[in-house]
C-alpha cells in the first residue's frame, strides 16, 4: 500500500484508536479534513488507526501534530497546574472598603 492515494496522504499511524481519534479531532478543530482508516475490520477492536489528509492540508497538519506537547502531562495535569496558578486570586476575593467587607 502506498502513502498516497489520489490527493490523500498518509499522515500518521497510531497504535490505539483513541489516540488517533484524539489527533483527528484536533486537526478537524483546526479546519483540516481528516479521513480515518481503522486497522481492523471488526468494530470495537482497538488495533490502531491511520490518519489520511488531503494534499492541500498536509503541511499544516504536520505542523499542528509536531507542536503537540508530549512532555508526559495529561490534560488533567495541565488543568490542575492552571487551576493551582489561578487559585490565589479566586480564593481571596478583593475587599471593598466602601461596603466594609467583601465585594
Amino acid at each position: 500500500m502506498t502513502d498516497q492515494v489520489d490527493n490523500w496522504h498518509k499522515l500518521a499511524r497510531y497504535d490505539t484508536n483513541m489516540q488517533g481519534e484524539l489527533h483527528a479531532n484536533l486537526l478537524r478543530n483546526n479546519g483540516i479534513t481528516v479521513s480515518l482508516q481503522p486497522l481492523s475490520a471488526m468494530p470495537g477492536m482497538n488495533s490502531g488507526i491511520v490518519l489520511w489528509i488531503q494534499d492541500t492540508d498536509l503541511a499544516h497538519a504536520q505542523r499542528i501534530l509536531a507542536n503537540i506537547d508530549t512532555d508526559g502531562a495529561t490534560p488533567y495535569e495541565m488543568f490542575d497546574e492552571v487551576s493551582e496558578a489561578g487559585s490565589s486570586s479566586t480564593l481571596n476575593p478583593a475587599k471593598d472598603d466602601n461596603n466594609g467587607g467583601e465585594v
